[in-house]
């Protein structure tokens, strides 16, 4: 067969069940091409190896690959805990550890008969937006070796698009799965809050992670959307609610048929009057999209939410002081490092040093700053009144869903940008955010889809749709790769040879 790394997942399911290979050949082939590659793309933190190998030996045993995801490498972000198998979220302070128990989609994808690749590369605790703040070493983008490839999820994104993996598991808090999927041609779904179950996700910011696919094809994404969503009675902020139609969504939108669908772009994320900070070529590639939406026979117009400008202040309010609470669990006694434990210091002082060491510079940034807005006298002045905003964000959601079906914007307002030019400025590492936070502090789903290159760099489309909608996201976004014909990755795949 041709090269194995370079298939979908819907083509591998399809050689897989032919017979036409088998698991161990398809795993083999992306360990073979991570041992190649991935020391100049820094995608994992750890890989499986001869572990992957025994398990794809037991499913092609038992018959099962090729059926659904069965026999399917995939890649998950180091954020997940996974039954023996080492899990940092990025971070030193958890260096060493190898959990009990599998996260609710780890086991359900283990269930499902895939094969662990490995964990992958990412900004330590999810906090970042370039996968520069991984305490072990930075991820490089697969179309320059020299850009960042997004984050927090830069190391799925990374994975995919330099074909070390098939498809790869992310988190979004404020668009780590959107955003690097813009800037390596992937698509990235953040499903509605609560759809995915939160369970065995190390918390970064509870009320806005999630869980969601990172794939080169949107029904690549859909088939491992419906394998991971679904209710889940150990996650309190879990949905009782079936898992949207996503597969057959992302099918019909292939047909490119798109009739009586209305489509707002939105004015406030590099729309009219809000191009400050966007790349001309984004905002020329996102227009060309908008038009093969309304080719294929959407009504497009142009929709205003005011408060959307808001976002970037709110969540840098709300996330902070989630992460300030949930990382006070780190402290060196029940798992990860311990530092100081020499018998001479009491628990305050190795619990103090056991932070000063672990924690990156990011993470206490985001630490203090949590712990200030949550400060008595503070709170209502900043974290009280980011919640109000948060409010008001969902009601333009709410405002602009009664009068359109999706709404879409640029996933990123840039594309990929050089290593170390904002890793000093956290205000501009921040901004790459702006386009994805308002769907993040509303809990909606949104998804990007690559709709062309910029600089001969990967850009990417937003859409995004009222809550339990997430069908609507790949509907349109199966739409708008159908009209733009392969894989924005395989042009990658065509540089390399």
């Amino acid at each position: 067969m041709s090269d194995l790394t370079a298939l979908s997942v819907v083509e591998l399911q399809q050689a897989l069940s032919a017979g036409e290979t088998t698991s161990v050949e398809v795993t083999r082939a992306h360990l073979d091409r991570i041992a190649a590659e991935d020391g100049a793309l820094g995608a994992y933190l750890h890989v499986e190896g001869e572990a992957a190998l025994r398990r794809a030996g037991e499913i092609d045993a038992a018959g099962t690959a090729g059926t659904g995801l069965a026999g399917m490498p995939v890649a998950l972000k180091d954020v997940f805990v996974t039954e023996g198998v080492p899990t940092t979220s990025g971070s030193r302070i958890l260096e060493g550890w190898r959990p009990p128990y599998d996260a609710t989609v780890a086991r359900k994808l283990k269930d499902a008969g895939t094969v662990l690749l490995g964990k992958t590369n990412m900004d330590e605790f999810a906090m970042g937006s370039s996968t520069e703040n991984s305490a072990y070493r930075p991820t490089r983008n697969p179309w320059d070796h020299d850009r960042i490839p997004g984050g927090s999820s830069g190391g799925s994104s990374t994975a995919v698009a330099g074909r070390l993996a098939p498809v790869a598991l992310g988190t979004d808090t404020g668009g780590s799965i959107r955003q690097p999927a813009a800037l390596t041609g992937l698509v990235g779904h953040k499903p509605t809050y609560g759809s995915v179950s939160r369970y065995g996700l190390i918390a970064f910011s509870s009320s806005l992670d999630q869980a969601g696919p990172m794939a080169r094809t949107v029904l690549d994404a859909a088939l491992v959307h419906e394998a991971i969503g679904g209710h889940d009675p150990r996650d309190s902020t879990s949905i009782d609610a079936p898992v949207p139609t996503v597969v057959e969504a992302a099918r019909r939108g292939a047909g490119g048929d798109l009739a009586g669908l209305r489509v707002g772009v939105v004015r406030e994320l590099g729309g009219d009057g809000a191009r400050e900070g966007y790349d001309a070529g984004v905002l020329e590639r996102v227009a060309e999209a908008v038009a093969l939406l309304e080719g294929a026979g959407a009504e497009v117009r142009e929709v205003s939410c005011p408060s959307f400008g808001l976002a970037l202040p709110a969540y840098y309010l709300i996330a902070p002081s989630e992460a300030s609470s949930n990382l006070a669990r780190f402290e060196g006694m029940r798992f990860g490092i311990r530092v100081g434990d020499d018998g001479s210091r009491d628990i305050d002082e190795v619990m103090a040093l056991t932070r000063e060491q672990g924690f990156g510079p990011e993470v206490k940034r985001r630490i203090i700053l949590g712990t200030y807005a949550l400060s008595a006298g503070y709170y209502d002045a900043y974290y009280g009144q980011a919640q109000k905003v948060r409010t008001l964000i969902t009601r333009d959601f709410h405002a602009a869903f009664d009068d359109v079906d999706v709404l879409v914007s640029p996933t990123s307002p840039t594309v990929a940008w050089p290593i170390g030019a904002r890793v000093d400025d956290p205000l501009a590492m921040y901004a790459a955010d702006l386009c994805t936070l308002p769907a993040s502090l509303a809990g909606v789903p949104a998804i990007s889809v690559p709709c062309g290159l910029s600089e001969g760099l990967p850009v990417g489309l937003q859409v995004m749709a009222p809550a339990l909608s997430d069908d609507r996201c790949y509907r349109v976004a199966a739409a708008v790769e159908a009209a733009l014909g392969a894989p924005l990755t395989d042009r990658l795949a065509e540089r390399a040879a």
